[in-house]
């Protein structure tokens, strides 16, 4: 049976109109299947943006990407425009390091990064790794690993060590990092600190990218002298509907498309309700390597309340 050409159409916009996309169920934030989240891990790792379409929401589109790749399952990734595989593949050309050939991304030559391990972190974790090793577990020695991917979300973990990892040291500890996560974590500090949950370990990374907090009243200011802003709305349609800052302009797929195409030192400012979506969206641009990213504290609703009551709250 042959796909109806407006299907083709719209599935050929989507794969052509974006050097990175992903046919998933759910969206990158929140996959819907264990396939889609394993691909989206990957190219969370991988690259800092790059575009979803959820097939959950569109019967037509789900079954029509599958007769238009000749591929059966979901999730399916295309890159810049070739098709690449399915969930599988994807893992498997992660592992050989063709998935960063095909993304452009160079992980040879890669020096051990520069860290620093304070002290009551190495105690930490030398205690970690003398619970995990394999006198105690019965399998392979596993390593302390930290992982940053493309986002700089960082993890710890105790794991065997790969072929592929690249070892640091400091403080008489020694730590396993893959060759992204090295090049993310030059001048990284983990330390172990006490919270009111118990004790964890503190990692701060000079290399993550910054988000600048304004307060509502310097916005006004900045939209008073006509200051050369993009002034972002991350909330939902129907919250924009019932209340907005006059100048913003609504996130959508399209406005996401045309701020990857502005000057890296275009000042973005974000906001939502209180300023939670809103601090997300702005490292999420501020990882894709814009310098000049704020994020508006307290929201529209510190908006409503300092600075126009004219503006609904709810």
């Amino acid at each position: 049976m042959s796909l109806d050409p407006a299907l083709r159409e719209r599935i050929e916009s989507f794969i052509g109109g974006n050097d990175v996309m992903l046919f998933m169920k759910g969206n990158r934030n929140a996959p819907q299947c264990g396939f889609s989240a394993k691909v989206t891990q990957i190219l969370n790792t991988l690259v800092p943006q790059y575009q979803t379409f959820d097939v959950l929401s569109d019967p037509l589109v789900r079954e029509g990407i599958k007769e238009f790749s000749t591929w059966p399952t979901i999730p399916q990734l295309y890159v810049k425009g070739e098709f690449v595989g399915g969930c599988d593949i994807v893992q498997e050309l992660f592992e050989s390091g063709e998935l960063h050939s095909k993304l452009g991304i160079s992980i040879e030559n890669v020096s051990p990064p520069s860290i620093t391990i304070t002290d009551a972190a190495a105690e930490a974790m030398k205690q970690a790794i003398g619970q995990t090793g394999p006198e105690q577990t019965g399998h392979e020695a596993r390593e302390l690993h930290v992982s940053i991917d493309a986002m700089f979300a960082t993890k710890l973990t105790v794991s065997p060590r790969t072929s592929h990892d690249i070892e640091s040291e400091s403080n008489g500890v020694s730590v396993f990092f893959d060759p992204l996560s090295t090049r993310r974590a030059e001048g990284l500090v983990i330390d172990f600190v006490d919270t009111p949950e118990g004790g964890g370990f503190k990692i701060d990374n000079p290399s993550a990218p910054t988000v600048v907090d304004i307060e509502v009243a310097t916005l006004k200011q900045w939209l008073d002298e006509n200051a050369p802003i993009e002034l972002l709305d991350v909330r939902t349609p129907e919250e924009r509907a019932r209340a907005s800052i006059l100048g913003s302009t609504l996130m959508t797929d399209l406005e996401v498309q045309r701020l990857q195409s502005l000057p890296r030192d275009t000042i973005l400012v974000f906001h939502c309700h209180h300023g939670g979506r809103s601090r997300d969206a702005a490292e999420h641009f501020a990882a894709m390597g814009f310098t000049r990213v704020h994020n508006v504290v307290g929201g529209i609703d510190a908006w409503a309340l300092e600075i126009d009551s004219n503006v609904a709250r709810y």
